[in-house]
Protein backbone atom coordinates (compact mmCIF):
# COMPACT_ATOMS: atom_id res chain seq x y z
CA UNK A 1 0.00 0.00 0.00
CA UNK A 2 1.39 3.37 -1.04
CA UNK A 3 0.19 6.93 -0.79
CA UNK A 4 -2.20 7.55 -3.65
CA UNK A 5 -1.76 10.37 -6.11
CA UNK A 6 -3.75 13.51 -5.34
CA UNK A 7 -6.33 13.83 -8.12
CA UNK A 8 -8.53 16.91 -8.37
CA UNK A 9 -12.25 16.71 -8.88
CA UNK A 10 -14.03 19.17 -11.17
CA UNK A 11 -15.56 22.22 -9.49
CA UNK A 12 -19.00 21.15 -10.68
CA UNK A 13 -18.69 17.71 -9.08
CA UNK A 14 -17.21 19.14 -5.87
CA UNK A 15 -20.01 21.68 -5.52
CA UNK A 16 -22.64 19.00 -6.02
CA UNK A 17 -21.04 16.80 -3.35
CA UNK A 18 -20.97 19.80 -1.03
CA UNK A 19 -24.68 20.45 -1.62
CA UNK A 20 -25.55 16.85 -0.86
CA UNK A 21 -23.38 16.95 2.25
CA UNK A 22 -25.08 20.14 3.43
CA UNK A 23 -28.46 18.41 3.16
CA UNK A 24 -27.26 15.66 5.48
CA UNK A 25 -25.57 18.09 7.87
CA UNK A 26 -28.75 20.18 8.16
CA UNK A 27 -30.71 17.42 9.88
CA UNK A 28 -31.30 17.96 13.57
CA UNK A 29 -30.07 14.75 15.21
CA UNK A 30 -27.16 12.38 14.75
CA UNK A 31 -29.39 9.32 14.14
CA UNK A 32 -31.22 11.25 11.42
CA UNK A 33 -27.94 12.19 9.79
CA UNK A 34 -26.72 8.57 9.89
CA UNK A 35 -29.89 7.29 8.25
CA UNK A 36 -29.83 10.04 5.64
CA UNK A 37 -26.16 9.37 4.85
CA UNK A 38 -26.87 5.70 4.15
CA UNK A 39 -29.97 6.32 2.07
CA UNK A 40 -28.73 9.27 0.08
CA UNK A 41 -25.35 7.77 -0.74
CA UNK A 42 -27.07 4.63 -1.99
CA UNK A 43 -29.38 6.80 -4.09
CA UNK A 44 -26.61 8.91 -5.60
CA UNK A 45 -23.85 6.32 -6.06
CA UNK A 46 -25.14 5.06 -9.39
CA UNK A 47 -23.45 4.51 -12.74
CA UNK A 48 -25.87 6.92 -14.42
CA UNK A 49 -25.34 9.72 -11.91
CA UNK A 50 -23.24 12.44 -13.57
CA UNK A 51 -21.46 13.47 -10.39
CA UNK A 52 -20.48 9.94 -9.38
CA UNK A 53 -19.38 9.18 -12.92
CA UNK A 54 -16.85 11.98 -12.44
CA UNK A 55 -15.96 10.66 -8.99
CA UNK A 56 -15.34 7.16 -10.32
CA UNK A 57 -13.18 8.42 -13.19
CA UNK A 58 -11.04 10.40 -10.75
CA UNK A 59 -10.73 7.42 -8.41
CA UNK A 60 -9.75 5.23 -11.36
CA UNK A 61 -6.92 7.64 -12.14
CA UNK A 62 -5.54 7.03 -8.64
CA UNK A 63 -5.52 3.26 -9.14
CA UNK A 64 -2.50 1.26 -10.25
CA UNK A 65 -2.60 -1.19 -13.12
CA UNK A 66 -6.01 -2.05 -14.54
CA UNK A 67 -7.95 -0.18 -11.83
CA UNK A 68 -6.52 -2.12 -8.90
CA UNK A 69 -7.76 -1.65 -5.33
CA UNK A 70 -6.21 1.24 -3.39
CA UNK A 71 -5.67 -1.03 -0.37
CA UNK A 72 -4.48 -4.46 -1.56
CA UNK A 73 -3.45 -3.35 -5.12
CA UNK A 74 -4.48 -6.78 -6.40
CA UNK A 75 -8.22 -7.12 -7.06
CA UNK A 76 -10.25 -4.93 -9.38
CA UNK A 77 -11.58 -1.83 -7.65
CA UNK A 78 -15.33 -1.51 -8.12
CA UNK A 79 -16.63 -0.02 -4.86
CA UNK A 80 -16.50 3.62 -3.77
CA UNK A 81 -15.14 3.10 -0.29
CA UNK A 82 -15.56 5.50 2.64
CA UNK A 83 -12.27 5.49 4.54
CA UNK A 84 -14.18 6.89 7.53
CA UNK A 85 -17.43 4.80 7.45
CA UNK A 86 -20.54 6.77 6.56
CA UNK A 87 -22.57 4.91 9.21
CA UNK A 88 -20.29 6.40 11.87
CA UNK A 89 -19.29 9.70 10.28
CA UNK A 90 -22.27 11.02 8.27
CA UNK A 91 -20.49 14.37 8.08
CA UNK A 92 -18.09 12.75 5.61
CA UNK A 93 -20.53 10.77 3.47
CA UNK A 94 -20.10 13.08 0.46
CA UNK A 95 -16.57 14.29 1.25
CA UNK A 96 -14.30 13.77 -1.77
CA UNK A 97 -11.27 13.39 0.51
CA UNK A 98 -12.96 10.39 2.17
CA UNK A 99 -13.32 8.32 -1.00
CA UNK A 100 -11.11 5.53 -2.28
CA UNK A 101 -11.67 2.90 -4.97
CA UNK A 102 -11.58 -0.51 -3.27
CA UNK A 103 -12.31 -4.14 -4.04
CA UNK A 104 -14.89 -6.34 -2.34
CA UNK A 105 -12.30 -8.52 -0.52
CA UNK A 106 -11.00 -5.35 1.20
CA UNK A 107 -14.20 -3.36 1.58
CA UNK A 108 -16.31 -6.32 2.70
CA UNK A 109 -14.38 -7.27 5.86
CA UNK A 110 -13.72 -3.61 6.62
CA UNK A 111 -17.40 -2.67 6.23
CA UNK A 112 -18.20 -0.43 9.22
CA UNK A 113 -15.32 -1.57 11.37
CA UNK A 114 -13.27 1.38 12.51
CA UNK A 115 -11.03 2.10 15.48
CA UNK A 116 -9.48 5.19 17.00
CA UNK A 117 -6.64 5.87 19.38
CA UNK A 118 -7.94 8.24 22.06
CA UNK A 119 -5.47 10.76 23.43
CA UNK A 120 -2.70 8.94 25.27
CA UNK A 121 -3.93 5.47 24.29
CA UNK A 122 -1.57 2.85 22.87
CA UNK A 123 -4.21 0.39 21.69
CA UNK A 124 -6.96 0.97 19.13
CA UNK A 125 -10.50 1.30 20.42
CA UNK A 126 -13.16 -0.15 18.11
CA UNK A 127 -15.95 2.36 17.55
CA UNK A 128 -17.99 0.38 15.03
CA UNK A 129 -21.63 0.11 15.98
CA UNK A 130 -23.49 -3.17 16.43
CA UNK A 131 -27.04 -3.38 15.06
CA UNK A 132 -28.60 -3.59 18.52
CA UNK A 133 -26.75 -0.63 20.07
CA UNK A 134 -27.89 3.00 20.33
CA UNK A 135 -26.93 5.28 17.44
CA UNK A 136 -24.50 7.65 19.10
CA UNK A 137 -21.44 9.52 17.73
CA UNK A 138 -18.24 7.47 18.04
CA UNK A 139 -15.57 8.37 20.52
CA UNK A 140 -13.01 10.83 19.20
CA UNK A 141 -9.39 9.97 18.53
CA UNK A 142 -6.74 9.42 15.90
CA UNK A 143 -7.97 6.87 13.32
CA UNK A 144 -6.16 3.56 13.61
CA UNK A 145 -6.56 2.76 9.91
CA UNK A 146 -3.75 4.18 7.77
CA UNK A 147 -5.26 6.51 5.16
CA UNK A 148 -3.48 6.14 1.78
CA UNK A 149 -5.21 9.27 0.50
CA UNK A 150 -3.46 11.49 3.04
CA UNK A 151 -0.64 9.46 4.62
CA UNK A 152 2.33 7.47 3.38
CA UNK A 153 1.71 3.82 4.35
CA UNK A 154 5.37 3.08 3.64
CA UNK A 155 6.25 5.07 6.75
CA UNK A 156 4.38 2.41 8.73
CA UNK A 157 4.86 -0.78 6.70
CA UNK A 158 7.69 -2.50 4.84
CA UNK A 159 7.25 -5.35 2.37
CA UNK A 160 9.60 -8.30 2.84
CA UNK A 161 11.24 -8.82 -0.56
CA UNK A 162 13.51 -11.62 0.65
CA UNK A 163 10.95 -14.39 0.30
CA UNK A 164 7.71 -14.05 2.28
CA UNK A 165 6.36 -10.90 0.57
CA UNK A 166 4.45 -10.10 3.74
CA UNK A 167 4.08 -6.63 5.19
CA UNK A 168 6.11 -5.94 8.34
CA UNK A 169 5.32 -3.09 10.75
CA UNK A 170 8.13 -0.54 10.95
CA UNK A 171 7.37 1.51 14.12
CA UNK A 172 8.66 0.42 17.51
CA UNK A 173 6.62 -2.06 19.50
CA UNK A 174 4.28 -0.39 21.95
CA UNK A 175 4.05 2.84 19.96
CA UNK A 176 0.83 4.32 18.60
CA UNK A 177 2.16 4.07 15.06
CA UNK A 178 2.91 0.36 15.59
CA UNK A 179 -0.67 -0.13 16.75
CA UNK A 180 -1.92 1.62 13.62
CA UNK A 181 0.25 -0.52 11.35
CA UNK A 182 -0.92 -3.75 12.97
CA UNK A 183 -4.56 -2.66 12.97
CA UNK A 184 -4.42 -1.82 9.26
CA UNK A 185 -2.89 -5.18 8.39
CA UNK A 186 -5.51 -6.99 10.46
CA UNK A 187 -8.51 -4.99 9.24
CA UNK A 188 -7.69 -5.28 5.55
CA UNK A 189 -6.20 -8.79 5.87
CA UNK A 190 -3.20 -7.71 3.79
CA UNK A 191 -1.11 -10.63 5.06
CA UNK A 192 -3.92 -13.08 5.82
CA UNK A 193 -5.11 -13.61 2.23
CA UNK A 194 -2.81 -16.31 0.94
CA UNK A 195 -2.95 -15.17 -2.69
CA UNK A 196 -1.64 -11.67 -1.97
CA UNK A 197 1.99 -12.70 -1.16
CA UNK A 198 1.95 -14.88 -4.28
CA UNK A 199 0.80 -11.95 -6.40
CA UNK A 200 3.44 -9.68 -4.88
CA UNK A 201 6.16 -12.23 -5.64
CA UNK A 202 4.96 -12.40 -9.24
CA UNK A 203 4.94 -8.61 -9.44
CA UNK A 204 8.51 -8.55 -8.12
CA UNK A 205 9.62 -10.88 -10.92
CA UNK A 206 7.72 -8.80 -13.44
CA UNK A 207 9.23 -5.50 -12.34
CA UNK A 208 12.71 -7.00 -12.34
CA UNK A 209 12.22 -8.39 -15.85
CA UNK A 210 10.90 -5.08 -17.15
CA UNK A 211 13.85 -3.20 -15.70
CA UNK A 212 16.32 -5.72 -17.14
CA UNK A 213 14.66 -5.36 -20.53
CA UNK A 214 14.90 -1.58 -20.27
CA UNK A 215 18.64 -1.80 -19.52
CA UNK A 216 19.19 -4.16 -22.45
CA UNK A 217 17.29 -1.96 -24.90
CA UNK A 218 18.98 1.20 -23.68
CA UNK A 219 22.43 -0.34 -24.06
CA UNK A 220 21.51 -1.43 -27.58
CA UNK A 221 20.65 2.14 -28.49
CA UNK A 222 16.87 1.66 -28.71
CA UNK A 223 14.77 4.73 -29.66
CA UNK A 224 13.56 6.98 -26.86
CA UNK A 225 9.95 6.04 -27.60
CA UNK A 226 10.72 2.36 -27.00
CA UNK A 227 12.43 3.16 -23.71
CA UNK A 228 9.55 5.41 -22.68
CA UNK A 229 7.13 2.52 -23.22
CA UNK A 230 9.19 0.31 -20.91
CA UNK A 231 9.19 3.02 -18.25
CA UNK A 232 5.43 3.44 -18.57
CA UNK A 233 4.94 -0.31 -18.26
CA UNK A 234 6.70 -0.14 -14.88
CA UNK A 235 4.92 2.98 -13.68
CA UNK A 236 1.51 1.62 -14.63
CA UNK A 237 1.83 -1.95 -13.37
CA UNK A 238 -0.16 -3.48 -10.50
CA UNK A 239 1.27 -3.81 -6.99
CA UNK A 240 3.18 -0.50 -7.10
CA UNK A 241 4.25 -1.07 -3.50
CA UNK A 242 6.55 -3.82 -4.77
CA UNK A 243 8.28 -1.37 -7.10
CA UNK A 244 8.57 1.30 -4.40
CA UNK A 245 10.06 -1.27 -2.04
CA UNK A 246 12.54 -2.32 -4.72
CA UNK A 247 13.65 1.30 -4.91
CA UNK A 248 13.85 1.55 -1.12
CA UNK A 249 15.52 -1.78 -0.40
CA UNK A 250 17.87 -2.20 -3.37
CA UNK A 251 21.05 -1.47 -1.32
CA UNK A 252 20.25 -4.52 0.84
CA UNK A 253 19.54 -6.96 -2.00
CA UNK A 254 22.53 -7.86 -4.23
CA UNK A 255 20.48 -8.69 -7.34
CA UNK A 256 18.66 -5.36 -7.14
CA UNK A 257 21.79 -3.43 -6.22
CA UNK A 258 23.44 -4.56 -9.44
CA UNK A 259 20.36 -3.84 -11.54
CA UNK A 260 19.82 -0.33 -10.18
CA UNK A 261 23.53 0.37 -10.51
CA UNK A 262 23.09 -0.21 -14.23
CA UNK A 263 20.01 2.03 -14.34
CA UNK A 264 20.19 4.59 -11.53
CA UNK A 265 17.61 6.70 -13.35
CA UNK A 266 15.04 4.04 -12.40
CA UNK A 267 15.25 5.17 -8.79
CA UNK A 268 13.32 8.29 -9.83
CA UNK A 269 10.48 6.49 -11.61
Amino acid sequence: MIRLADVSLSDTALHQLERWQAEVDSLATYPERVEAAKQRFSLRNKAKDKTFSVVRRALTTMCAGARRCGYCEDSAADEVEHIWPKDLYPELVFAWRNYLYACGPCNGPKNNRFAVLPKGARKPLEVGRRPDTPIKPPRKGTPALIDPRHEDPMAFLMLDLRGTFLFLPIPAKGSRDRARAEYTLDLLRLNARELLPVARAEAFSGYRARLSEYVSLRDQGAPKAALARRIQSIQGAAHPTVWKEMQRQYPMLPELRLLFRKAPEALRW
